[in-house]
C-alpha cells in the first residue's frame, strides 16, 4: 500500500480515503497492535478540533482500537498539545488528535503522538503500516446500536469515556509566565481560529490577568480556520488597529502554533518570535546549546539576527516533528518554524500555540519593550514563494534544462540570497523559495524557474 503517515499524521479528505470509516477502524485496530505490550492494556487519550467530521472520525477509531482490546478516552476539543502534554502524564499508552490544523473544514487528520508525548517516530508509522496492509486479517463489524443505548454520564453515546483535562493543562501553561506581572495589564485581541483553542485561550488569558476581545471563538463544524487565525491575520489586524490593542495574538484550527500583530497592525511570525526569545533565553542561561533549530524555509534574517547574537542557527527540514528530532540531537532547547510552530522544549517536544504566546508576553515584560521594538531586530529578507503543480516527483538534477537554470539562479544569489526546491509533503506541489536583497529582481528569477519546471517536468 502507499504511505499512510505524512509529515503530519495521517491527512485527507473526510470521509473519502485514507479518512473513510473502513480505514480508520483498520488504523485503530493496527495502532492496537502495534503499541501492545504484554499484558498492559492499550488506553489512547484522544482530543479534537472543531471540525464537524471530528466525532465520527473519533467513533469509528475507537471501534478499530476496541477491535484489539484497546480502549480510547476522549478528551473532547482540545488543542493538539494539550494532548501531548496529558498523554503521558495521564498514563495513557499513546495519545491521538483529529485535526487538520490550518487546512479547510472538510479536510481532516489523525496524528499520533507516543506515551511519552513526542509524535510518533517513522520506525513506528511504518510498523502500523506494515500491519494494515497485511492482508491475513480485518476487523470485525462493530454491532453495538448506540443510537439506542444508555448513556452513561462521562460517555458518548458511541461508548467512549469522556474526561475534562483541561484544568491540568492550564495550570501547566500558567507556569510559563511565572512572576511575570508588569504586562498583565495588557489588552489583547485573541484569535481562536475556530478551532480547538476556543476551549481554553479564553479562560487562561481571563484567569491570567489579561484584558482580551476573543475573535473566532463560534465554531460552528464549518467555519474553522475560514477568514481568522494565524493563516489569515487580516481581521486581527484591523480589530489590534482599530481598537488601540497591545497586540494580537492568533492561533490555527489546532493549537500548535501562532502568530502575533503588533500595535501598527503588522504581522510577526515564527522567525522573529525565535529571535527574541532565543535572546532572551541566552540571557537568563537557558538556551542549551547556545543554538536554535529552524527549518529551511526561515528567513535568512533570522540566521544573520541570531549570528550577531552569537547563536547558531541548525537548519532542518519542514516539518514540526523534523524540528524537534534536531532539537534532541543536538540538545537544544529552542526551535520552530516561520509558520509559528515554536518548541520549547523546557514545556514541551511540539509546538504549543499558548506556551508561545505566553513566552512572548514573558518576553515583552522581562525587557521591557513593545513587540513591535523587539521585532524590528528581525533583518528580513524578500522572500518570493512560487508552486508549480506536478503530475509526478522527479529529481530535477536528471534534466538537464531545469538543473542548468536553478545553477545559473544559485549563482546570481550567492553570498547574498538563498534558493530552495522542494516537493510538498502533502501535496502535489514543487515549491521553489528563493530570499535575496531586492524583491522584483528574486521575483525575476523565480519566474524563471517556474517556466523551465513547467516546459520540462510535466513533458517527461
Amino acid at each position: 500500500m502507499e504511505r499512510l503517515f505524512g509529515t503530519d499524521g495521517v491527512r485527507g479528505k473526510a470521509g473519502r480515503p485514507p479518512l473513510d470509516p473502513p480505514t480508520i477502524r483498520r488504523l485503530g485496530a493496527a495502532l492496537t497492535r502495534t503499541l501492545r505490550n504484554g499484558a498492559r492494556p492499550v488506553r489512547l487519550l484522544s482530543g479534537r478540533d472543531t471540525r464537524e467530521s471530528g466525532p465520527w472520525i473519533e467513533r469509528e477509531l475507537a471501534a478499530g482500537i476496541r477491535s484489539e482490546g484497546g480502549e480510547l478516552v476522549s478528551a473532547g476539543i482540545i488543542p493538539t498539545p494539550a494532548i501531548a502534554y496529558l498523554t503521558p502524564r495521564m498514563g495513557f499508552t499513546a495519545g491521538v488528535v483529529i485535526s487538520a490544523s490550518h487546512n479547510p473544514y472538510d479536510d481532516n487528520g489523525i496524528k499520533v503522538f507516543s506515551g511519552t508525548g513526542k509524535k510518533f517516530t517513522p520506525v513506528l508509522e511504518e510498523q502500523v503500516e506494515a500491519i494494515m496492509a497485511d492482508s491475513s486479517w480485518d476487523v470485525p463489524a462493530d454491532t453495538r446500536d448506540d443510537s439506542q443505548s444508555y448513556v452513561v454520564p462521562g460517555f458518548s453515546r458511541a461508548g467512549i469515556e469522556q474526561v475534562d483535562y483541561r484544568s491540568e493543562y492550564l495550570a501547566h501553561l500558567a507556569a510559563i509566565l511565572g512572576s511575570a506581572e508588569g504586562h498583565r495589564h495588557l489588552r489583547l485581541a485573541v484569535d481562536c481560529a475556530n478551532g480547538a483553542t476556543t476551549t481554553v485561550a479564553p479562560r487562561l488569558f481571563e484567569q491570567l490577568g489579561f484584558d482580551i476581545t476573543c475573535l473566532g471563538c463560534s465554531p460552528d463544524g464549518r467555519n474553522i480556520n475560514r477568514e481568522c487565525g494565524s493563516t489569515a491575520p487580516a481581521l486581527l489586524a484591523r480589530t489590534v488597529v482599530g481598537g488601540g490593542y497591545a497586540l494580537g495574538i492568533a492561533f490555527d484550527g489546532d493549537g500548535d502554533r501562532a502568530i502575533f500583530v503588533d500595535g501598527a497592525g503588522r504581522v510577526v511570525d515564527g522567525d522573529a518570535v525565535l529571535l527574541m526569545c532565543a535572546k532572551r533565553m541566552q540571557g537568563e542561561g537557558r538556551l542549551t546549546g547556545n543554538a536554535v533549530v529552524a527549518t529551511v524555509m526561515s528567513n535568512i534574517g533570522l540566521e544573520i539576527g541570531l549570528k550577531e547574537a552569537g547563536i547558531r542557527l541548525i537548519r532542518c527540514p519542514v516539518g514540526d516533528k523534523y524540528v524537534m528530532e534536531e532539537m534532541i540531537a543536538h540538545g537544544v532547547s529552542l526551535g520552530g518554524e516561520q509558520s509559528g510552530h515554536v518548541i520549547f522544549s523546557e514545556y514541551l517536544f511540539t509546538g504549543d500555540g499558548l506556551a508561545t504566546a505566553l513566552n512572548v508576553l514573558r518576553t515583552i515584560q522581562v525587557a521591557g519593550r513593545g513587540l513591535d521594538d523587539l521585532a524590528s531586530e528581525l533583518p528580513r529578507y524578500p522572500q518570493v514563494l512560487l508552486n508549480v503543480r506536478v503530475d509526478r516527483r522527479v529529481d530535477l538534477e536528471t534534466i538537464p534544462e531545469v538543473a542548468g537554470v536553478l545553477r545559473s539562479v544559485e549563482s546570481r544569489l550567492a553570498g547574498h540570497g538563498r534558493l530552495l526546491v522542494r516537493y510538498s509533503g502533502t501535496e502535489p506541489l514543487l515549491r521553489i523559495m528563493l530570499e535575496g536583497r531586492d524583491e522584483a529582481e528574486i521575483g525575476k528569477w523565480g519566474e524563471e524557474i517556474v517556466a523551465a519546471v513547467k516546459k520540462h517536468v510535466k513533458s517527461q
